[in-house]
């Protein structure tokens, strides 16, 4: 590198970090993920995760089972260590400056915290009073978290007696008493019956421009129902980061038509290997073909199955969306349609 260019480097990298600072300071960026890796000896749950997430944002952190949501979770929290890499909440290490940054979140892990021989605000004013909130402000902000979560009715009933998803709000609860700028929920819903993931999807919405949420979890009708943004996260690593809309377009230009016919037909083994041709799967009766969008393979593939005489009772085109996306970047190009 000659010292023109080198100059040149410096001079980006130095306007860069003043940028960041910038935005730190007028609290644009809450949360910084830079080439977060966590191993267990050869296995590595997380292999250099970076993310950045903006005040106010509500972000979907998505993935299958296993492929390293909680652990990125609980490393943003303090409550794990990384094995390299480092994790920032508003400008604040997480390792560095612990209590800086767990003054700043609410966190809600799969299992929620609760005790469950205390009755509901008594529990409640104990989280605040250990988050270290001014005495003079604890009833203040015990009973706004209770608004907030809709626990009127229980709050002087012992946690041990409600339900689930009562017991998800009281979780709820105690991760916003002290009004935190980020809010971690770890798979809010999960074991829920429907009504009761239906009221805690509501309740999400309804502190959404309250705080910054990041919603981590596999559901992914849950991400479209609440979240602006998503982040993808397969066998450690990010696949994909954007938000929802433009997530779905990801898959632009590729079609699905879905074919019923009266009589038994191999289409696969007619259709796979043509040009324009991306997967055919199905049984004899009952078929999905991608292809890449062109009119032309769409005519040839219907002039097909009319030579075929099995008889077309549905040819009609899939819209592709986020769980199609989802399964592509995390299962496979076979598991699109």
């Amino acid at each position: 590198m000659n010292e023109l260019s080198q100059s040149s480097y410096l001079d980006t990298h130095v306007i860069r970090n003043i940028m960041r600072l910038e935005e730190y300071v007028k609290g644009v960026i809450v949360v910084e993920v830079k080439n977060l890796c966590k191993s267990y000896g050869p296995i590595k749950a997380i292999d250099q995760i970076h993310f950045n997430l903006k005040k106010g944002d509500v972000v979907g952190f998505l993935g299958p089972n296993g492929a390293g949501k909680s652990t990125t979770m609980k490393i943003i929290t303090g409550f794990m260590a990384p094995t390299s890499g480092e994790a920032k909440v508003a400008g604040f290490d997480v390792f560095e400056n612990p209590m800086e940054v767990k003054k700043r979140i609410g966190y809600l892990p799969e299992t929620p915290p609760v005790y469950t021989d205390m009755f509901v605000k008594d529990y409640l004013q104990f989280v605040a009073e250990l988050k270290q909130i001014p005495k003079s402000e604890i009833k203040k902000n015990v009973d706004r978290a209770i608004e907030k979560t809709h626990l009127q009715e229980v709050s002087g009933r012992l946690i041990g007696t409600l339900s689930k998803g009562f017991r998800q709000r009281v979780g709820i609860a105690q991760a916003i008493v002290s009004d935190p700028e980020v809010l971690i929920l770890d798979e809010p819903t999960v074991g829920l019956d429907p009504k009761q993931v239906a009221e805690i999807r509501q309740l999400i919405k309804e502190l959404k421009g309250q705080h910054t949420i990041i919603l981590s979890t596999h559901i992914l009708s849950e991400v479209q129902a609440v979240c602006d943004k998503a982040i993808i996260i397969n066998k450690g690593r990010i696949v994909a980061e954007d938000s929802i809309e433009n997530l779905e377009k990801l898959e632009k230009g590729t079609s699905i038509l879905k074919v019923k016919l009266r009589t038994p037909y191999d289409v696969k083994s007619q259709l796979n290997g043509r040009s324009g041709i991306l997967n055919v799967s199905g049984t004899q009766l009952d078929w999905d073909i991608q292809f890449d969008g062109r009119d032309q393979v769409h005519d040839e593939i219907l002039n097909q199955l009319v030579l075929s005489k099995a008889g077309i009772i549905e040819f009609s085109p899939k819209r592709l969306d986020l769980e199609d996306v989802f399964l592509k970047l995390t299962y496979g190009q076979e598991n699109l349609v």
